[in-house]
């Protein structure tokens, strides 16, 4: 039986194809302007990366920010259910589930069958966003994926005087005038992000194991400077992409409902 998930979210957009309970395929990619044009485009290269057409697809659910505008899926969960549901797959013994996308950053507690028993999330604000880490490397003039990786190069690592994206990004600005190098600002950056990242885990009482999906959870120097913080290592995701996260739980409700179960 082959399902699959799709995650439109703000900054990318995921798609994972499963067999039998494993994944078959799986694909990233940046989001449009519109979310059903991400939509189709994330799945029409999953479908024919995999050599399958959408006939093939037995059963789809969508999730994500533009979940309810996606054409091709049988139905459209939340992207905390599915979120809560991919990462314990990638880590069955996950209890806090940490996931930062572009637009809002949340953490979830889960029980042992991987149901929510508390949330929270951000608020409007971009700080602690993928948003607020792609504001800074634009300005930086570096890419998205280095940030974490030069923070580890850091002497002396700057301190932001305010979370708010647009004072950081003009401290960031004033900085880069004072001619402090780029790993120091790097890692000052990242450890602004990982600040605000641990008061939202704090208020969820959180529990071990911890884990970290979507794209910041690749990042580095955000984990490491959120261990620090939280007191604890927090557990890496190494079966598949952690961006995958929401796309994989979508696929795996999507595999309940093929075979008859509820979702």
């Amino acid at each position: 039986m082959i399902v699959a998930g799709c995650d439109v979210g703000s900054l990318t957009s995921k798609a994972v194809i499963m067999k039998d309970g494993k994944i078959i395929e799986s694909m990233i990619i940046k989001s449009k302007a519109k979310p059903g044009d991400s939509a189709d485009e994330v799945m029409r290269q999953a479908v024919s990366r995999a050599g399958l057409t959408m006939e093939d697809i037995s059963y789809c659910v969508g999730t994500g920010y533009g979940r309810d505008r996606i054409s091709f899926v049988n139905e459209a969960l939340t992207e905390i259910a599915c979120h809560g549901r991919g990462a314990q797959w990638l880590i069955p013994s996950a209890r806090t589930v940490i996931d930062i996308g572009g637009q809002d950053c949340k953490a979830m507690r889960l029980d042992e069958k991987g149901n929510m028993v508390k949330f929270t999330a951000n608020d409007k604000c971009a700080s602690g966003t993928g948003r607020f880490l792609e504001v800074m490397a634009r300005v930086l003039h570096v890419e998205l994926s280095d940030l974490g990786q030069m923070s580890s190069t850091s002497k002396s690592p700057i301190n932001l005087a305010s979370a708010c994206t647009v004072w950081a990004q003009a401290d960031v600005i004033q900085h880069l005038n004072n001619g402090v190098p780029v790993a120091d600002i790097a890692a000052g950056i990242n450890s602004a992000m990982a600040a605000r990242m641990s008061i939202i885990v704090n208020n969820i009482g959180f529990e071990r194991d911890v884990v970290m999906t979507g794209g910041v959870a690749k990042n580095s120097g955000v984990v490491s400077a959120l261990e620090k913080l939280l007191g604890l290592r927090i557990k890496r995701v190494t079966k598949s992409d952690p961006q995958l996260a929401g796309a994989i739980g979508a696929a795996l409700y999507a595999q309940d409902k093929s075979k008859g179960g509820n979702a």
